[in-house]
Order: C-alpha cells, then sequence, then structure tokens
C-alpha cells in the first residue's frame, strides 16, 4: 500500500528540563535509583565471591536514565536493552529476588537460571531482554516497534544500548526501516563514553551520538544522563513523538559508567582520577539527593531511612540467590524447541 510523503523534519530537537515533577515523584525516583546502585554493589560482591559466573556488567552511574524513562513508560510500552541489564530490569519492577537469583543461576531466576545475567526476560514487566550480542536488540526492538504498528495499539518500543553499539550495521538497518515505516521507536543511547575500552573520541568520527539519524531523517537530542529529572523531561517528549506517529526519535543520554566494562575489566584505559571527579560532581543520586534537601521536601534522616530499607531488600535479595534450590538437570531441555501434537 502507498504512503503519503512525510514532512522534513528537524535532525535535531532541543529538550529542554522543567520542573514539572512532585515531592512524591523525585522521592519515587530517589528509592528506585538507590535499589539499582545498592542492588549492583551487592552483585559486584557476589561475583567476587564466586557465586556468579560468566560475565556480569554492572549499572553503577547509570542509574537515572533507567529511572527517568521507566517513570515515561506506560502499560504495554516494551522494553529491551543489551547485556548491561540490571537495572532495567529493577527499573521495570521485577523482583529483586528474582533478578539475584537468575545471576546465581537458581531455579527461581527470572528464567529458570538459565539465562544468567545477560539474557533476562519478563514479559509480565515488558521487558524483552537482555541480549548479549552487541546491537542485535535495536534489530528486535525495531521489530517490536513494527508490530505495534500493524497492531495500532498506541504502545511505543523503548530501545536501549550503548555508544559501541551505534557503530553496527544493524542499527542503522533498523534507523532506515523505522523511519521509512514512521514505527512508534524511542532510540536511547546509554553514552558511558567508553564502549568496552575504547574512547568515543578514538573509535567515531561523529561523536555527537544523536545525530545518527540524520541521515535517516530521524530527530534526536543530547540529555543530561546524570540528571533523571531532564532524562524524564526528554523522555516525555520523545514518547509523545513517536506515539503520536510521527516515528521514532534517538535520544542521546551523556553518562558514566564508574566500574570497568564487566567485572573482568581492570578498567586501565582511564584515570582513577577522572573517576573520582565524575562521582564528586555529577553522581546522578546524589545530585538527587542534593534536589531533595535543598527543595526542603527530604532531610537526611529520610534519606537515610530509604537507604536502610533498599539495603535490607537487597539483602534478603541476596540471601535468597544464595539459598535457592538449583534447576534440576531435566530443565537442560527445556524451552529449547517447541512441542507440537502430532498431526
Amino acid at each position: 500500500m502507498a504512503r503519503a510523503p512525510k514532512a522534513a523534519k528537524t535532525a535535531a530537537t532541543a529538550l529542554s528540563s522543567s520542573n514539572s515533577v512532585s515531592k512524591e515523584d523525585l522521592l519515587n525516583f530517589y528509592r528506585e535509583m538507590l535499589l539499582i546502585r545498592r542492588f549492583e554493589e551487592r552483585a559486584g560482591q557476589l561475583y567476587g565471591m564466586g557465586l556468579i559466573g560468566g560475565f556480569c556488567h554492572l549499572y553503577i552511574g547509570q542509574e537515572a536514565i533507567a529511572v527517568g524513562m521507566q517513570s515515561v513508560k506506560q502499560p504495554g510500552d516494551q522494553v529491551i536493552t543489551g547485556y548491561r541489564d540490571h537495572g532495567h530490569m529493577l527499573a521495570c519492577g521485577m523482583d529483586p529476588r528474582e533478578v539475584m537469583a537468575e545471576l546465581t543461576g537458581r531455579a527461581a531466576g527470572a528464567s529458570k537460571g538459565k539465562g544468567g545475567s545477560m539474557h533476562m526476560f519478563s514479559t509480565t514487566a515488558d521487558f524483552y531482554g537482555g541480549h548479549g550480542i552487541v546491537g542485535a536488540q535495536v534489530s528486535l526492538g525495531t521489530g517490536l516497534g513494527l508490530s505495534n504498528y500493524y497492531s495500532d495499539n498506541g504502545k511505543v518500543a523503548f530501545v536501549y544500548f550503548g555508544d559501541g553499539a551505534t557503530n553496527q550495521g544493524q542499527v542503522y538497518e533498523s534507523f532506515n526501516m523505522a523511519e521509512l515505516w514512521s514505527l512508534p521507536v524511542v532510540y536511547v543511547i546509554e553514552n558511558n563514553q567508553y564502549a568496552m575500552g575504547t574512547s568515543v573520541e578514538r573509535a567515531s568520527a561523529e561523536t555527537h551520538l544523536y545525530k545518527r539519524g540524520v541521515s535517516f531523517n530521524i530527530p534526536g537530542a543530547e540529555v543530561d544522563g546524570m540528571d533523571v529529572v531532564a532524562v524524564r523531561e526528554a523522555g516525555l517528549k520523545a514518547a509523545e513523538h513517536a506515539r503520536s506517529g510521527k516515528g521514532p526519535f534517538i535520544l542521546e543520554m551523556k553518562t558514566y559508567r564508574y566500574r570497568g566494562h564487566s567485572m573482568s575489566d581492570p578498567a586501565k584505559y582511564r584515570t582513577r582520577e577522572e573517576v573520582d571527579a565524575v562521582r564528586k560532581t555529577r553522581d546522578p543520586i546524589d545530585h538527587l539527593q542534593e534536589r531533595l534537601e535543598t527543595s526542603g521536601w527530604a532531610d537526611e534522616a529520610a534519606l537515610k531511612a530509604i537507604d536502610a530499607e533498599v539495603k535490607k531488600i537487597v539483602a534478603d535479595a541476596a540471601e535468597f540467590a544464595r539459598t535457592a534450590p538449583e534447576p534440576d538437570p531435566s530443565e537442560l531441555y527445556t524451552d529449547v524447541y517447541l512441542e507440537t501434537a502430532a498431526q
């Protein structure tokens, strides 16, 4: 069926932050970001103890992105990301026990202990993974957008990927398809500056990654990914753009990861001073704490109480993940092939 020509769009769109968030919003953001931080800190400890095997990529430093964007999501909207996925799962509302138990390979894990850190799913939470192949989730997420388009269900697919994945060919194939068919997709580039271990400046000719959609006529914006309110405001505008039938939107979240690429990465490609400077001046949780205290919406005692509550949840999840039974060996053969009745 022929499609009507689309009006030209501006390649770069300015998205500004506002104060349209309530005290309850900010306190909830603080709690959710702190939950991710404490969860990831404990996951790192369990990995060091040998209780988590395989790869383990921590989200410490990037919490504002998953939390801010989740506040934009409507029921039925899909979320899909790469292998640095624990924060997105928790932001989606997945049970910390199930997420931690999956990390330790237990039967009670979100994917029955068979997905591990990189391959967890929860369709009830609208979370479609956790993908280990760099950039693969971009094509899959575009497919989710295509499904929404065909169903005409008003839903948006939020597709997360890192700065390293922006140089993958399948990303550009996905951009082309999404814009050509005006698919309801918000592409969220979590630019933590280093991909695996190479800085953006050394790996990318165009370092303003929100401009990567220019040749496809996809609008984009650069956002302070360390400011949860800025993330939310940008996300609201991008989601409305996609939901209203105008096609995809690219958000480049400027952020920073404090740990190595994975637990096996000593991160010798950057200095300790660089990391410490970001922690001291740009930490997303500290930034929100200061905002809450300055506005008079929470004092130190109230915020410490939230931290204590979160620590208790994480400690319970860790103990559950340590003691829950491992999968029965028969699980090796489940969820591999689709069994159908004999014809």
